[in-house]
């Protein structure tokens, strides 16, 4: 079978013209094609007036061998790559060794547990929030009632961060083995829309996540594996010295001791209290860089036709989306951050008297309005130095202060774009309504965000406001704050995926340092399974 790619096509083309694109390319006779699939399919909107549709494309020809020789200098078109995923080790049949703990059962424990349930392994979940239908209502309770319960949120319960958030499935990383893939096909599995496997930007949206999550709950459970939910992991038990640390055992909240040697650290970005921990363990963990900024609100029929013109609300395309940086003369990059089409912004918060914005979308993305983060890049030898857990209390100081901007009461304080411009507070909403649940107050953002951050922003918007027209329009709504763009921290990890100098802890995900979104986190929770396994079960021969 053939691989082709950028096979370009106008948004109406019928299943004729891509056999009929396929024949004009190899320069075969229509006979000789046998069959055409899709393996991808993107959108070219660089000239609205004439978007295009551009695949990659698995094609069986009659003379395979002629085609490839005649092309043979083309990287357009080549073999298809093998991409199954193949188990680097599975356990010997009726394994009695000692069972992995993955701590936490966001998409990066989730796949890693599967992962290790599918060698044999039967894993032991620990996750200090709730099964996803209960914290579903409890998040519910925060957005609808201004009711926070610390330990069942968007950030802590099964299902991770990225239960609430647009499911956006698409990654930069580097993924030589597929592993993507695999993530993708375990996600069809248990529920999702096939066209995850065949779009350039899949996602999923937060309602289809949650049944996806259950499902995928089933099958580990169903190969051996044990979940422990409303569990919170208050201390590990590391013996030895230098080379010699190892972790043993960890200490639960419920008040047991679990004997526990290979253990994968998954916790997500915002497990605050488990990095203290480990640090005062001396984990080996350093402050890494993150983002701090906003979440800003357009009409989704704004950035529609600010994408696609004339083609705006073609069901094809979809709602538009929009990725845009600038290089602020601070020094700060300014960019967008978690898009979400057709979506609302959320309370995000996990901590008490702090407010903290996400955003989510369903799989329709029909909401009226987009959303994105709007952030600036901060780093802790310019911003937070001196400490590895600094970064955390910079989050928090810019989270109280929103909460208190806000009201007190878990609003989110809230600013018309040409008011944060002029540098005075809103006092009322213009044509833009915010989504935000639940609800704003409108103020000064300048009153809880860091100085460099109002200035970088202030310099981008009439520069984004040029790239997406009507994105700097007075009216445009945003909300603070948004500090959990990504982990504050990095646990130091080896080759082999274990902490620098505590074996048995395997860092893991976003927490870690590792990640940066649903799908690379997962990936990630694969090779650190994988790795797991190798030093549990012994490298095959």
């Amino acid at each position: 079978m053939l691989r082709l790619t950028d096979i370009a096509l106008p948004l109406d083309h019928t299943p004729a013209d891509l056999d009929a694109a396929v024949v004009q390319r190899l320069a075969i006779a229509p006979a000789d094609l046998e069959r055409v699939t899709v393996f991808r399919r993107g959108n070219d909107a660089r000239r609205k007036n004439a978007i295009k549709l551009v695949y990659a494309l698995d094609v069986t020809v009659k003379d395979e061998a002629d085609v490839l020789a005649r092309f043979a200098d083309d990287q357009h078109v080549r073999l298809t790559p093998d991409i199954a995923y193949k188990f680097p080790v599975r356990a010997p049949e009726g394994w009695e060794g000692p069972r992995p703990v993955v701590i936490g059962a966001g998409p990066c424990g989730l796949l890693a547990a599967l992962i290790l349930a599918q060698m044999g392994l039967k894993p032991i979940i620990i996750e200090r929030g709730k099964a996803v239908r209960e914290r579903t209502k409890d998040t519910w309770g925060l957005w609808r009632r201004s009711e926070l319960n610390p330990e069942s949120n968007v950030q802590f319960g099964e299902g991770g961060a990225g239960t609430f958030s647009d499911g956006k499935l698409y990654s930069r990383i580097k993924d030589p083995r597929h592993l993507g893939r695999k993530v993708l096909t375990e996600f069809v599995k248990a529920g999702a829309p096939e066209d995850i496997l065949t779009e350039a930007h899949p996602h999923i949206g937060t309602f289809r996540l949650v049944t996806m999550v259950m499902s995928m709950r089933e099958t580990i459970e169903q190969l051996g594996g044990e979940y422990r939910f409303s569990t919170r992991v208050e201390d590990f038990e590391i013996e030895g010295q230098g080379d010699e640390r190892r972790l043993k055992g960890l200490h639960l909240s419920t008040g047991e001791y679990l004997p526990a040697e290979h253990v994968i650290m998954a916790v997500g970005h915002s497990a605050r209290d488990t990095f203290e921990v480990l640090h005062n363990r001396g984990v080996s963990i350093e402050a890494k860089p993150f983002s701090i900024g906003v979440r800003i609100e357009h009409p989704q029929s704004w950035v529609d036709k600010a994408r696609y013109g004339a083609c705006a609300g073609n069901p094809i395309l979809g709602a538009a989306a929009y990725a845009i940086s600038h290089k602020a003369k601070n020094g700060r990059t300014v960019y967008s951050f978690c898009m979400c089409p057709g979506g609302r912004v959320v309370a995000a918060a996990s901590e008490e008297g702090g407010v903290v914005t996400n955003g989510m979308s369903q799989y329709s993305r029909a909401e009226f309005n987009a959303n994105s983060g709007l952030v600036v890049d901060i780093s802790p030898e310019r911003d937070f130095p001196g400490h590895p857990l600094a970064g955390i209390a910079l989050q928090r100081k810019f989270e109280k202060l929103a909460y208190v901007a806000g009201g007190s009461d878990y609003r989110a304080p809230g600013q018309k774009v040409g008011d944060f411009m002029a540098g005075r507070p809103s006092t009322e909403l213009g044509e833009v309504n915010p989504s935000y649940q639940p609800g704003i107050r409108l103020t000064d953002l300048a009153e809880c965000l860091p100085d460099y951050v109002v200035e970088a922003i202030r310099e981008a918007l009439p520069v984004f406001g040029r790239q997406v027209p009507g994105y700097d329009h007075p009216d445009v709504v945003m909300t603070g704050v948004e500090t959990r763009s990504s982990s504050p921290v990095r646990i130091g990890r080896g080759k082999d995926c274990q902490s620098l100098n505590t074996r048995g802890l395997y860092p893991a995900g976003e927490g870690a340092g590792y990640a940066g979104g649903i799908l690379s986190a997962a990936v990630d929770g694969i090779r650190v399974a994988e790795a797991l396994a190798l030093e549990l079960v012994g490298t095959p021969e």
